[in-house]
Parts: C-alpha cells; sequence; structure tokens
C-alpha cells in the first residue's frame, strides 16, 4: 500500500514532487487495474497543484460522489454517461488542500447491496465488500494512497475489514454530503481509506480543519475500553472472534483496560429499526428511479424499494425514536468507556456473489458516531476490528486504533 503520510514526506522533503507523485499513481492504475477493476474513469487532464497540504495526494472518488470533470454513474446504467456540472463539497475541499480527485471507484449500484464487478485484491474469487467496493480495493492494491467512500449500513468499514485497509467513518455529517447521490439522509456519511491509520487521521484532520483529530502523534493514555460482541446480532465467526481476541489483549499490553461489555436492551432494539429508517427514507430518495426505471434497478435494490413500499411513517417515526433513546443510552456509557472495541466484519471475505453481511456495522451507524477499521495481522484474507468512540470524539476513535495497530505490529 501507498502512504499518504510517506509521500508527505518525500514532496516535504523535495525528494519527490507532486507532479511525480500524479504520474505514479496514474501508471499503477495502468499496470494493476485490469485484474480488479475497482477504477471507473481517471481524470484526462487534472489540475496537479505545486502547494497545499495534501498536494501530490492522488485521491478515488466513489462514484456516487459528484465529480465535475468524470462522469458519475451511481453505480447503474439509469446515470450512463452523467456529468454534473460541480464537484461535491468533500470534492471541492480536497482541491482546496491541493489533492488531486484522480479517479472514480466502483460503487454498487446507488451504493446498494448488488455486487460490482471489483473484486478483493488478496483473492479474485472472493468480495471487496460494499458498497465502497473499489475505494477499498484501489488502496488495499497500492493504487492510491487515499479514497472516499460513503457508509449507510456498513459499506465503510466492511469493505476495509475485507481488503485490510484503515479506514473511518466519520462521526455522523462531520464530512459534508452535499453532492453525494442519497440513499438515507438519516444515515450516509462519507468516510475515509488509507494504508494505516496515521494516513486517515492526517487526512480528517486537514479536511475538516481540525487539528485535534489528529493524535496519532501522542499516546492516548490509560484507555478504559469496552470489548462488544453485540450478541443481538448473532454470532461471528470463529477467524472474526479470535481477531477480536487478538486486538484485546494488544490493547492490554499498550496499558487499556479492556473489560466485557453487554449493550442493554435499548441497542437491541435501536438495531432492528435501522433498516425501517434506511428503506424507508431509500424509498424517497429513489423515487423517481424506482418510478421511471424499477425494471433497469439491480434486483437486490429493486426488492428493498418493493419492500419499502408497505413501510409506514408511523413505523419510521418510531424507529427514529427508538434510535434517538439509544443514542442517549449510549452518551450515558461513554462515561464508563473511552472506546467500545468490537468486529468489523462476520468474518474473512465470502463469495464474490455478495458484498457480505453488515450486521456488527450497522447500529454504530444508526448512532453516529465514529468507527474505525483496524486491520488485524494474521494468515489468510484480511481481517479487522471496529473501534468506536462517542459523538465527535473522532480523534479519540483514531488514537484508540492507533494504539491497537501498533500493539499489533509488535507483537
Amino acid at each position: 500500500m501507498v502512504s499518504l503520510i510517506e509521500l508527505q514526506r518525500g514532496i516535504a522533503d523535495g525528494s519527490l514532487t507532486p507532479q511525480a507523485a500524479i504520474a505514479a499513481a496514474r501508471a499503477r492504475i495502468a499496470e494493476r487495474d485490469p485484474a480488479l477493476r475497482a477504477i471507473l474513469r481517471v481524470d484526462p487532464d487534472p489540475v496537479i497543484p505545486s502547494t497545499g497540504p495534501l498536494a501530490g495526494i492522488a485521491v478515488g472518488v466513489k462514484d456516487i460522489i459528484d465529480t465535475a470533470s468524470m462522469a458519475t454513474e451511481m453505480g447503474s446504467s439509469i446515470y450512463a454517461g452523467w456529468r454534473p456540472k460541480a464537484d461535491a463539497a468533500i470534492v471541492s475541499r480536497l482541491k482546496k488542500l491541493g489533492a488531486v480527485p484522480l479517479a472514480k471507484t466502483a460503487t454498487t449500484a446507488f451504493a446498494g447491496l448488488d455486487p460490482c464487478a471489483t473484486v478483493n485484491p488478496h483473492d479474485a474469487a472472493r468480495t471487496p465488500g460494499g458498497s465502497s467496493s473499489g475505494s477499498a480495493a484501489a488502496v488495499a492494491a497500492g493504487l492510491l494512497p487515499l479514497a472516499l467512500g460513503t457508509q449507510t449500513g456498513g459499506s465503510v468499514i466492511r469493505p476495509a475489514g475485507f481488503c485490510g485497509v484503515a479506514a473511518i467513518k466519520p462521526s455522523f455529517r462531520l464530512l459534508p454530503t452535499v453532492g453525494v447521490k442519497t440513499f438515507s439522509w438519516a444515515l450516509d456519511t462519507v468516510g475515509l481509506f488509507g494504508a494505516g491509520i496515521a494516513d486517515i487521521a492526517r487526512a480528517l484532520a486537514l479536511i475538516t480543519d481540525r487539528p485535534g483529530i489528529d493524535l496519532c502523534a501522542g499516546a492516548p493514555g490509560a484507555m478504559r475500553i469496552g470489548l462488544c460482541r453485540q450478541d443481538f446480532a448473532g454470532a461471528a465467526d470463529p477467524d472474526a472472534e479470535a481477531a477480536l481476541a487478538q486486538a484485546a489483549r494488544a490493547a492490554e499490553r499498550a496499558g487499556a483496560t479492556v473489560t466485557d461489555l453487554v449493550l442493554p436492551e435499548p441497542f437491541a432494539a435501536a438495531w432492528a429499526k435501522h433498516p425501517i429508517v434506511q428503506d424507508y427514507e431509500a424509498r424517497q430518495a429513489l423515487a423517481w428511479e424506482y418510478a421511471t426505471h424499477r425494471d433497469a434497478l439491480p434486483p437486490v435494490v429493486r426488492e428493498v424499494l418493493d419492500r419499502a413500499q408497505a413501510l409506514t411513517a408511523a413505523e419510521y417515526d418510531e424507529g427514529r425514536r427508538t434510535a434517538h433513546h439509544a443514542r442517549r443510552a449510549l452518551k450515558e456509557l461513554f462515561g464508563a468507556y473511552d472506546a467500545i472495541l468490537t468486529y468489523a466484519t462476520v468474518g474473512r471475505a465470502p463469495a464474490i456473489a455478495t458484498t457480505g453481511d453488515p450486521r456488527f456495522n450497522r447500529l454504530w451507524t444508526l448512532m453516529g458516531v465514529p468507527c474505525v477499521n483496524v486491520p488485524v495481522p494474521g494468515d489468510g484474507l484480511p481481517l479487522g476490528v471496529q473501534v468506536i468512540a462517542r459523538f465527535s470524539d473522532d480523534g479519540r476513535a483514531l488514537a484508540v486504533a492507533r494504539m491497537i495497530e501498533d500493539a499489533l505490529a509488535r507483537a
């Protein structure tokens, strides 16, 4: 993988120019992506700033995020060749920092659950996860140092876990969603993929203009971590359970206190309501596509929207109230814990016919809290664990994640 921070160092010391860094990314895409199918299109003539804190950083942009210089097709034939007139707010911000949004990365249709053509870089017969399939795979394969994804259920953390990269789903609305195709306005969150925790912390701090988020340079101190298995979501595979135990031991070696955390009933209730909130809003967000192009929708998205037609406003309102009660309970819970450690995925990446199961991700998306994937070293296909902190404490989530990452590397 290509480290954003290492590229910054090379540019700062004069051993690398921004132009050379972008040319190298373009060459890696041309060489490696034909087998991976993570990249849909590359900007043929991007502006490459010579200055700026992210100068020389090539970025992959998930293909539901608008770019004026490249088509945005939502993973669907319905939008084939569609060119927005303006960049999404997050793309504009990256350009202001000197970054180059170089490529559009593959997405499942409308960020749903129907697989796209991208394969897992570690095994072409396996899924890279979804819906941010191309972004996770492109970073894992070393094509790009930074990529944008989105998460409505588990579409950042799950592909990061399957592909073995660092990623953050930040606190809800920390990154702007203006110019991002909506699936659920109460859930959709823009996230970041990078080679390591320090890379995504640096990028998030710069993009949000919040230097305090980049806490990775210092030790987070003695952390109180709740080890949470989300029993109401069903059992994880033995491999995922082993990775969680490995990460917990690493946290303890780093000085953290790790204790079992069983979430009380409001969280199980909220977890069960996530699909109602998501699908009720998707029915409205994709109303035009469903009304005018239903037969062109892929089967899983079409089935979701078919079922969603029967949802009532009363069911939706109850789902929102249940989520609100759980958020209040979570705020109190974080009085006793600095972070929560839980599964990132059910297990290793399954076969290419699916994007994987988001059941260990969706509660935290509904809660709006920051979630970080930490890859766990081992044999075979990648596995990760998920670090969660209180709302707006993204720096804490990243610092704890970096502590675990470092401890795992020293084992």
